[in-house]
């Protein structure tokens, strides 16, 4: 014997109440969205290390110069190529032990230079980390153009 089926539904998502709800959630969020007004930017300056003059020296160091163009001096002595420090400083190592070393850079210096002399420091049996750094900042004129002298001064 055969019974009536009944005809199958056809299983579906209802498309059009799912778009009815999207639109007005879209207009509530549109509608209780505020705006913010763009805040002033508050301008913060760092401060910056200054020498402070004094008495009282707490220890002689000796000063490794390197400017811009990569020209080197150690304590006022000039070295005339970058591949003769690590002898320079191999000698000043033999002649005065235990003095220690000061670097002092042009903020202009390349970073390749330093590298150069630091690896010269490290091959002269120094370390990098005893020796501390000071950058020479370009003192600006009443102009506001840098005049190119020494800012630690």
């Amino acid at each position: 014997m055969e019974f009536e089926r009944p005809a199958s539904r056809l299983r579906t998502v209802p498309i059009v109440p799912m778009i009815d709800i999207l639109f007005i959630v879209l207009i509530f969020f549109i509608v209780s969205t505020t705006f913010k007004k763009p805040r002033k930017v508050l301008r913060i300056e760092l401060p910056t290390v200054r020498e402070v003059e004094s008495q009282t020296i707490v220890e002689e160091r000796s000063v490794l110069a390197v400017d811009s163009g990569g020209a080197l001096s150690l304590d006022n002595v000039a070295i005339p190529d970058i591949s003769l420090l690590d002898a320079y400083l191999s000698a000043y190592v033999s002649q005065n032990p235990g003095r220690k070393l000061e670097l002092e850079a042009d903020k202009e210096l390349s970073l390749e230079t330093l590298m150069e002399v630091w690896d010269a420091l490290t091959r002269a049996g120094i370390e990098i980390r005893d020796v501390p750094a000071r950058i020479r900042m370009p003192v600006t004129g009443p102009g506001g153009e840098a005049d190119g002298a020494d800012g630690d001064e």
